[in-house]
């Protein structure tokens, strides 16, 4: 017998237990990666919604400050051409 298999298991980690990449998760084609998969797609979804959020809020500010901009333009105008 080898000494592997008559050492006793310490804390309960068995010493045949595949290291962590060697785990079927791990591999290609496998449920960990079709996980990451969605989780990287999720990733992108989420970073879609806050750049078309950024998008949007930009351009609410455009037009507000051109809409304030207009009437500030309008009340000079009217004010200029206000009978005295």
């Amino acid at each position: 017998m080898s000494a592997r298999t008559t050492a006793p298991v310490e804390a309960g980690i068995q010493e045949d237990a595949p290291m962590s990449h060697e785990t079927s998760a791990a591999q290609p084609g496998r449920p960990a990666e079709k996980k990451n998969r969605k989780a990287r797609k999720d990733r992108k979804d989420e970073e879609g919604w806050f750049e078309r959020g950024v998008a949007l809020r930009a351009g609410f500010y455009i037009f507000g400050t051109h809409l304030f901009a207009g009437f500030i333009w309008l009340l000079f105008y009217l004010g200029e051409h206000a009978h005295k």
